[in-house]
This record gives structure tokens, sequence and C-alpha cells, in this order.
């Protein structure tokens, strides 16, 4: 039993999420930040255009507060049996419905998540660097998006062989300052441009079919938006923890501050976005903004960096994933060739899915629906009633079974409008072209 256990724990000391457990609270608000302060921030006015004022308001605060409430219950589940820490979402789900189906729920689900994301933030990455070089060379040839989608790829090729999350964290921080900037950018060059001569504020699409599935593809953009919680677990695990100062304390205080942030970045730009364009505004809020071109340059390398980190947050969890089912399933010997082998098949599958379907605004909203409202708006409200069944119709019974219901909605009716654009622009699209 001691040399297995010994086993076990040279295997754990080598996986990216259990190697290191020394990280600090502001490592957790940094990687929170990372995490969820994506792209999809810059398609929250467009999304706004598709909801109307009041609707939208309400969508975004709604938004807000529901993963703020799960985030902390996933934060508190982290250790609720004593000695033991789930480090990663499918050990809670395991805890919560049982080995297998546990594994059956939330795998699958988490891995849709966090490649998707990659795939879509290969596909920004890609463009950001497009936007940047139309505009800082105005009068180069064009260079298809392809050839800026491999750059992206390229340097992920050399990050993706840092070892484990802490290692990242560095990145992680950069990641983190840069999605301030430039959702600071945003607003502030919006702002300063003041609201347009012909602006108007009615729906997009003049049928009512239109309007109710742009509506849908909408909920999916704020749903992606707010997702970090496909991570939350994993980068609590790097958090050291004693029976005296548990790791949810620490944590708590991190993703407190990352919300702070969130909503500095995300209130802002949806509204003030949507003042000033009204229903003009382009998906990414950052191709209205035609000048001052400085500052629309530097914004889109904002991005450009603020992706890599983030692109690195969420294929840590996946690398773990892949290392643990090679070492513990299939017990291979952990070694330096196969993580260099596992990790560049994984860029290089992403960036070739990104290359193939660079739909980016409407993936968004198929993506967001999907896979993003289980693991971020329901599926931790389930497991907090099936591990610490409140009494019924208490407030905390009625408070899960609201953000089970809003998330099963979101869940179903996104994914049917992001599919609909999806058909839309795949009408007009050649491929590699």
């Amino acid at each position: 039993v001691d040399t297995e256990r010994i086993m076990e724990m040279k295997i754990d000391d080598w996986l990216p999420i259990t190697a290191s457990r020394n990280a600090k609270w502001w490592y957790s608000a940094f990687h929170n930040v990372t995490a969820m302060v994506g792209a999809g921030v810059l398609g929250l006015p467009y999304a706004m255009s598709e909801l109307g004022w009041g609707p939208g308001v309400v969508v975004l605060v709604l938004s807000w507060l529901i993963t703020l409430l799960t985030l902390w219950q996933m934060v508190e589940m982290h250790e609720m049996v004593p000695g033991k820490r789930f480090d990663r979402y499918h050990e809670l789900g395991q805890y919560a419905f049982g080995e297998k189906l546990g594994l059956y729920i939330v795998v699958p689900q988490q891995l849709v998540v966090e490649v998707g994301v990659c795939i879509v933030y290969m596909v920004t990455g890609g463009k950001s660097l497009q936007n940047f070089h139309v505009l800082v060379c105005k009068g180069c040839k064009n260079i298809r998006l392809t050839f800026f989608i491999m750059i992206f790829a390229s340097v992920h090729f050399v990050l993706s062989h840092l070892p484990n999350f802490n290692s990242i964290s560095g990145v992680s921080l950069a990641a983190a300052v840069m999605s301030l900037s430039y959702s600071t950018l945003a607003w502030v060059a919006s702002a300063d441009k003041g609201v347009q001569q012909d602006v108007q504020y009615e729906y997009r699409s003049k049928t009512t079919a239109g309007v109710v599935l742009d509506f849908f593809s909408a909920l999916g953009t704020v749903a992606f938006a707010y997702a970090g919680h496909n991570v939350v677990l994993e980068i609590q695990a790097t958090i050291p923890s004693t029976p005296q100062r548990p790791s949810k304390g620490p944590m708590w205080k991190g993703v407190f501050v990352a919300y702070i942030i969130v909503f500095l970045c995300y209130f802002p730009v949806a509204l003030i976005g949507y003042a000033v364009f009204g229903n003009n505004v382009a998906d990414d809020i950052l191709v209205s903004l035609k000048e001052p071109v400085w500052i629309i340059a530097t914004a889109n390398m904002f991005v450009v960096i603020h992706l890599i980190g983030s692109y690195q947050v969420y294929a840590m969890p996946v690398f773990d994933l892949i290392e643990l089912f090679l070492v513990k399933k299939l017990h291979l010997q952990p070694s330096f060739t196969l993580r260099f082998t596992v990790r560049n098949l994984y860029v290089g599958l992403t960036m070739f899915v990104a290359i193939t379907f660079p739909f980016f605004g409407a993936l968004l909203g198929f993506f967001g629906g999907f896979a993003l409202a289980p693991t971020s708006y329901f599926l931790p409200c389930i497991m907090w009633l099936v591990i610490y069944k409140p009494r019924r119709f208490s407030l905390s019974w009625w408070t899960n079974w609201i953000c089970i219901v809003v998330g099963v909605l979101l869940m179903i009716l996104a994914p049917i409008g992001g599919l609909r654009q999806i058909i839309l622009q795949a009408k007009t699209y050649k491929f590699y072209s």
C-alpha cells in the first residue's frame, strides 16, 4: 500500500493541477480574471443590440449575480469533505453523482467548454493580429486569416510546455492586466466618440422570428462572457490548505476581486458601446471604432496578449485530464516525451479546427449556450442540492432551483440562435480562403 501511495503522490506532484500548492490569493484573482474576461466582452454591445435596453441590462445583471453565486458554491464545495480536496471539476461531479455517472456528466461538458474556448481564442487571436496588421500597415498586401491563426498558434507551441498552473501565473497576470486595459480602451474610445448622429435602438431584424432568434443568440454571447467556472476548482487546487486555514478563504478573496474587475470591464463596455452605436454596432466593438487608429491597434494587440494567457489557463486542465488518463489509466510513465507529444498535438488540433471554421461571433453563441450554461449556471446548483440537501422551499433551495431553470433555458435557447447565425454565415464562406 505504501509503495502505491508513494507512486500516487509522485504522479500528483507531476500532474499540472496538483503539482504545486503554494499559490497566493491574488494568483486566484488574476487566474479568474484571465479565465473570465475573455474576448467575449467585446461582443457585449452587439448582444445588447439584440436584447434591447431593458432586457439587456436585466440579463447582464442576472448573469453577474447567478454566476457569482455558483462560483461561491464551487469554492465552498472544494473542501467540504474533511481531509479531502476536489481538485478537479469531475472529482466533485463523481462525489455528487457517483463514480461513473459523475464522469459521464462532467467530463464531456468540461472538455467541450475548454477545447471550445481554446478554438474560439485561436480564431480571435488570429483575427486581432489581422486587424492590427491592417490598421498599422495601410498599403500592405492582404494576408489570409489562416496565416495569422498560425502565427498566434506558434506562441502556444512554446508556452504549452510550462509544466503546471503556478508556472503560468506570470502569463496569466499579464493577460489579466491586458483584459482590463482593452475593456477600458473600448469604452473610453466609445464615450469619446459620443452618441452617433443617426443612432437607432430598434431591433436589428425586421421579422418577429429574426428578433426572437437574435435574442436567443445574444443570451449565448452573455453566457460565454461569464464562463470561468470550468477552471475554478483547478485554480483553487493550487492554493495551500490546512484545517485551520482552508483554501476557500484566500480563494474567495481572489474570486471577489476578480468579480469586481469583471463588473468594471463588462458593464461600461456593454452599455456605453450600445449607447454610442445603437444597432449599428459590430459583433466586435473594436471594429466599430475606426479611429483613432493607434488606440484601436493598441487595443487589438492587448487582446492578443490577453488571449495568449487565457488560452493557457483553459488548456491547462485539458492537459491535466489527458495526462491523468495516460498515466493513471493506461499506466504510461510520466515523462518529458509524453508531455511534449500530448501538448503539441493539442495545440496543433485546436489550430487546425480554428483555421477550418473561423465564424467567430456565431460560434460564441453556439458554444456559449450549449456547454457553458450547464457548467457555469446550473451544474454547481444541482451538486449543491445533491450534496447539502437544503430544506425544501428554504432560500437556498429556491435560489438554486431558479438558477437551474434559468440555466436549462439558456442551454436550450442559445444554441438555436447561434446555429442560425452559423448557417447564415456559412452560405457565403469558402474553406481555407
